[in-house]
């Protein structure tokens, strides 16, 4: 898939994947702090953490309390996870990464994924082995 392009970023390809663990719960004071990189290289075979979030502040550094959590995603290849790329599983629009909580590192990382309301892999209605994937906003037509 082709995306957008500036000055420092080109187009990549998109990060896949599938769940292997479905979580249900959500928290109100979880405390992750948003890493200060705007984007992070994954490796085929790792897996990693996807939490929702309702918050507005996130910038580098913002303490992250609002999250829901998805559940767990195995990459199939490596590339490229940036912030403001979308998230899909299933074919649906989950939200757009806000950036990376390190708390588990080098277990894994939690992708912090955007959306307008704190959703968890049980409303969702999520079960292991549905495609994820990470993909580059493309730009709008002229």
């Amino acid at each position: 898939m082709t995306g957008r392009t500036s000055e420092e970023n080109g187009a990549k390809r998109s990060v896949r994947g599938d769940l292997v663990k479905v979580l249900l719960h959500r928290r109100t004071d979880r405390g992750m702090t948003l890493e200060p990189h705007a984007s992070r290289c994954v490796r085929r075979g790792e897996v990693h953490e996807l939490v929702t979030t309702d918050q507005r502040d996130t910038r580098p550094g913002a303490r992250i309390d609002r999250v829901g959590f998805l559940g767990f995603v195995e990459l199939a290849c490596a590339g490229v996870i940036d912030r403001g790329d979308d998230v899909w599983i299933d074919g649906l629009r989950i939200g757009t990464v806000v950036g990376f909580d390190a708390c588990h590192f080098p277990n894994h990382y939690n992708i912090l994924i955007g959306s307008g309301r704190l959703v968890t892999g049980g409303d969702l209605e999520l079960c292991p082995e549905l495609p994820v994937a990470f993909t580059q906003v493309r730009p709008a037509a002229p």
